[in-house]
């Protein structure tokens, strides 16, 4: 089991283990999952290289902004599928 502090501010650092096992590196964004029974989870929100495939451009397709792609992304629990 880890541990960890909450800071005044509400900061708090993730422990090694959960890192490496989530596989977060600084600058990752995660989301937290509140589920009926009250319990937390932690969703990392990166993006493997194989959800990319299909999503290049194709004849007659509306272009995409950058934010458009990330609230799309967001929306999807992090993932493109």
């Amino acid at each position: 089991m880890s541990i960890a502090t909450i800071t005044s501010q509400g900061e708090t650092t993730i422990p090694p283990e959960i890192r490496e096992r989530l596989k977060l590196h600084p600058g990752d964004r995660i989301r937290f999952i509140i589920a009926p029974d009250g319990r937390v989870y932690i969703q990392p929100l990166h993006i493997q290289v194989e959800e990319l495939s299909g999503i290049l451009h194709k004849p007659n397709r509306k272009p995409v902004s950058i934010e458009e792609m990330n609230e799309a992304i967001e929306q999807n629990g992090g993932s493109l599928s």
